[in-house]
């Protein structure tokens, strides 16, 4: 963690995009490793339109919001031993990280960039009164932002003072915001989509901040969430949400985002019943369809539908859809009315259909008749066959149906304005959510994605995944979470995961991942920092390091995730004459302390011997050995090993 530590020192703002930049067009970049802009222009002269115009979001602090994102993870994941030793989180594949998002998203890039297909942000709506300051851990003085992010001194004492002071202020929530969105913007697919719930008080300048990091070509659409009916506002009663999507890339995502018309069975269910009132009197189930659509206000999603008044016994609910023809004059024919025999009246524009399918539509009965030849018949258009439209913009749902579903669940009010689950189950949906998808909620609050995925797994026998971050923000003492014993945020989502987990399942009894690994991101102490700072590797002399801080499930937990293998790996328990070890992939972690000489010969042995042990990243703890002539010694043998043998690639990392 110190080389971490070390290497956030000499970061500047730009070595994110100029690392990028590296990896793609080499050619660009001088011998000293300077951008050289006029090659890259010339490159590009032949395809891009330059433009000097420009338009962005500025605000006090973006180029600190940006120069954060540069910086490595200088946190360590340890992971909840008891909890993810339990039954039903052993195999889990679903993860629940407490700390803050920002550390978390860290260490998740480490793993999981471009591999997160759904991101969701419930972020602080900067309200006033939801308790939103921003405050962060760095410990930066006026003088290294000037250095780093070449700012002015006043600008950086600015700067420094609203994030030490905390602020609610515009610019501090932009602050806040930004590396968030930036790290989003990296972990996902390149046909991924972020999802982003906020109100008013930020809605503007959210919408700004995204057309920024995500390029308002992949703004998505919005969708308005009408969850009140409040009325308790001077002006203008706000009684909605906004949910705005982005998706990664337009050219690769192409939407086709569809959902199932709501209300849809209950209209059903009534159809049913007037057809066994009614027997095959369709006129008498067309007049109580009529008188039923009535009671729906036009803000219930059934009234979408009061058209669909009619009924027959071959597909069920219908309309009677107009049958005149697009050209005048197209098609031209005689119908006769079933009942009377005579020719029925022509739209004047003529028929929609050639005779021979107007012929076939007939005996499919799939024509509506009126009663006599004097009414133009229409075809009929089923509600089976129209059941799913495109994403709609505005959403009808009571926010307190959420609120009384935790109160179910965990017995309580422990949770104020948590999402619908049933609403973001519909919106997972018409995105196109599959088996295999990861959904990352980097403010999972109440828990209610958890609940969303477990809901889908067991109505689809899916298997999608998710990964909740969560800060302990503290329970006030006041509230009624607090006086039910719990004390932080996280808490309360826990238990949320475990009681939505038991309730599905005894619904269902469907056979899906009800657990989740749980991990805690820590911050080193500044003791610990200090004295691996001073460590000596001639003399070994050091009183406190992150081993004897954490010990070696968090040390290694935070390696496997730093090296891509993610927070559910694959390991394997490496014996070596005694010495315990750890094999995941083509790394081999040598991490406690102990290890001497005749480890070294059984490790070489095991390479000599074992045609299946190949691991090519031999990663040590370089506090732990018990002299540096181990470490040298370990060296020297495996650099004549890899002489011996040509086709073997060994690399030594001694990590500190």
């Amino acid at each position: 963690m110190l080389d971490e530590i070390k290497t956030n020192e000499n970061t500047k703002l730009n070595d994110n995009i100029l690392q990028v930049l590296q990896q793609h067009f080499p050619s660009c970049f001088t011998k000293e490793g300077k951008f050289d802009l006029v090659k890259f222009q010339e490159l590009l002269k032949d395809e891009v339109d330059f433009s000097q115009e420009g338009y962005s979001l500025n605000f006090l602090g973006k180029n600190y919001a940006k120069y954060l994102t540069s910086l490595d993870a200088d946190t360590v994941l340890v992971p909840d031993i008891e909890h993810n030793a339990l039954e039903e989180n052993k195999n889990s594949k679903n993860v629940y990280i407490t700390g803050d998002n920002f550390d978390s998203m860290k260490h998740l890039l480490n793993s999981y960039r471009g591999e997160i297909k759904f991101i969701y942000l419930d972020p602080p709506y900067n309200t006033g009164s939801d308790g939103f300051t921003y405050q962060d851990k760095f410990n930066f003085t006026v003088n290294s932002l000037v250095e780093k992010i070449n700012l002015s001194k006043e600008e950086a004492e600015r700067i420094l003072d609203l994030t030490t002071r905390g602020s609610a202020s515009h610019s501090a929530w932009l602050m806040f915001m930004l590396p968030r969105l930036l790290m989003a913007r990296d972990l996902l697919t390149k046909d991924g989509v972020v999802i982003i719930s906020i109100d008013e008080s930020e809605h503007a300048n959210l919408k700004l901040l995204c057309d920024d990091v995500f390029d308002e070509r992949n703004f998505a659409g919005e969708i308005i969430w009408k969850n009140s009916s409040k009325n308790d506002q001077d002006y203008i009663s706000m009684q909605h949400e906004y949910i705005l999507f982005y998706v990664k890339n337009k050219d690769i995502n192409k939407g086709n985002w569809k959902e199932k018309k709501e209300g849809l069975e209950d209209i059903y269910k009534a159809f049913e019943k007037f057809r066994q009132e009614c027997g095959e009197d369709y006129e008498a189930i067309h007049k109580k369809a009529l008188d039923w659509y009535k009671q729906f206000s036009e803000s219930n999603p059934i009234y979408d539908s009061k058209h669909y008044s009619w009924y027959d016994d071959i597909h069920g609910v219908y309309f009677p859809d107009n049958i005149a023809g697009p050209n005048y004059g197209q098609y031209v024919y005689d119908v006769p009315h079933p009942v009377t025999g005579k020719n029925v009246k022509v739209p004047a524009s003529g028929w929609r259909f050639p005779e021979h399918t107007m012929q076939e539509k007939m005996k499919e009965g799939a024509i509506h008749f009126g009663k006599d030849e004097t009414v133009i018949p229409n075809k009929k258009t089923y509600l089976k066959d129209v059941e799913f439209q495109s994403l709609a913009s505005i959403k009808y749902k009571d926010g307190r149906v959420a609120s009384k579903l935790i109160e179910t669940l965990l017995g309580g009010k422990y949770f104020s304005n948590p999402k619908d689950v049933d609403l973001m189950c519909s919106i997972f949906k018409a995105l196109g959510i599959k088996d295999g998808d990861v959904v990352l909620d980097c403010f999972s609050g109440s828990a209610s994605t958890a609940h969303s995925i477990m809901k889908l797994n067991a109505q689809s026998n899916l298997n999608i995944r998710y990964i909740h971050l969560q800060m302990p923000e503290k329970v006030k003492q006041s509230d009624a979470a607090y006086k039910a014993g719990y004390r932080t945020i996280d808490q309360i989502g826990k238990a949320r995961i475990k009681a939505s987990a038991e309730a599905i399942k005894a619904e269902t009894n469907a056979n899906i991942d009800y657990g989740y690994k749980h991990y805690i991101i820590r911050q080193i102490e500044a003791e610990t920092i200090d004295n691996m700072e001073k460590f000596n590797p001639e003399i070994m002399i050091t009183t406190n390091d992150i081993l004897s801080e954490y010990g070696e499930a968090t040390v290694l937990a935070t390696w496997l995730c730093k090296d891509g293998y993610g927070l559910y790996p694959e390991i394997e328990d490496i014996d070596l004459d005694g010495y315990h070890a750890t094999l995941c992939g083509r790394h081999l972690y040598l991490i406690n302390k102990g290890f001497g000489k005749n480890n070294v010969e059984a490790l070489v042995k095991s390479y000599i011997e074992d045609i299946t042990f190949n691991p090519e990243h031999i990663v040590i703890f370089g506090y732990s050995f018990e002299s540096w002539t181990i470490s040298e010694v370990l060296q020297r043998n495996l650099n004549i090993l890899k002489a011996g043998q040509k086709d073997l690639n060994i690399n030594y990392d001694v990590r500190y």
